[in-house]
C-alpha cells in the first residue's frame, strides 16, 4: 500500500521539526578537530592581564570530505568539572541548548582546515575557576556539527587556573588618598571660615 505524497511530506516535515525541538546533543558529535591552549607563564593567568595562544585544525585521520560541511567556528572557554562541582548554573548537559559547561565565547572565525591560532587576552570578566578550551563547528544553518578541545574525555588533563580580578587598582588607592584629603581640607577651612565669621559678628 503507498501513501499518499502529502502524507509523506507530512512526515518528513514532523520528523525535522522533532529533530529541532530536541536540538543538538554533544554525545552525537565527532571529535574531529585537534586543538591546543598554551601560555608562557603556564597553567596558572591573571584575569585582564595574561594572553593564552589556542591553535586548531582538522584531524586529517578522519576522511577527507569529513569537513565539507564546517562553515565557521566557535571558540569557548568551558568550566572544569572541579569548577562545576555545587555550581549548578554551570552544569553540564548532553542537550547543546542547555549545557552550560562553555559559557564564555572566545572568538568566531570562518572554518580553515590547518594553520588556526588565536592568542587570547583574558577578559577582566572571566571568575576564578579552572578551564579548557573547546572549538565548535558549525555548519551553514548555524548548527554545531563537531568539536575538539585540549583536555581529555574526562575533562582532567592540561586544564589552566585562571584568577579573577580581586584587588583595587593602585590609581585607585591614590585617588582615595587624594579625595580623602581633599575632603579633610575642605571641612578644615569650612570651621576657620564659620568661626571667623562668629568672632566678626561678636564684634560688632
Amino acid at each position: 500500500m503507498e501513501f499518499p505524497a502529502v502524507f509523506l511530506v507530512g512526515y518528513l516535515m514532523l520528523s525535522c521539526f522533532a529533530a529541532s525541538c530536541y536540538g543538538v546533543t554533544f554525545s552525537s558529535l565527532h571529535k574531529t578537530l585537534i586543538v591546543s591552549a598554551s601560555s608562557p607563564l603556564g597553567h596558572v593567568l591573571k584575569a585582564g592581564e595574561d594572553e593564552l595562544t589556542i591553535k586548531w585544525e582538522f584531524n586529517q585521520t578522519f576522511p577527507p570530505g569529513t569537513d565539507s560541511t564546517y562553515k565557521t567556528v566557535k571558540l569557548k572557554l568551558c568550566y572544569a568539572p572541579e569548577s562545576q562541582k555545587d555550581r549548578p548554573w554551570r552544569k553540564t548537559v548532553d542537550d547543546l541548548k542547555k549545557d552550560k559547561t562553555c559559557q564564555h565565547t572566545i572568538v568566531a572565525r570562518p572554518y580553515n582546515p590547518s594553520n588556526n591560532s588565536f592568542i587570547w587576552k583574558v577578559e577582566r570578566d572571566i571568575p576564578s575557576a579552572k578551564f579548557f578550551v573547546r572549538v565548535y563547528a558549525y555548519d551553514g544553518q548555524e548548527v554545531v556539527v563537531a568539536y575538539g578541545q585540549n583536555t581529555d574525555h574526562s575533562k582532567t588533563f592540561d586544564l589552566f587556573t585562571i584568577h579573577a580580578i580581586t584587588g583595587r587598582h593602585a590609581s585607585i588607592d591614590v585617588a582615595s588618598v587624594c579625595f580623602s584629603f581633599f575632603s579633610v581640607g575642605s571641612l578644615a577651612a569650612f570651621f576657620y571660615m564659620e568661626r571667623r565669621k562668629g568672632k566678626i559678628s561678636q564684634h560688632k
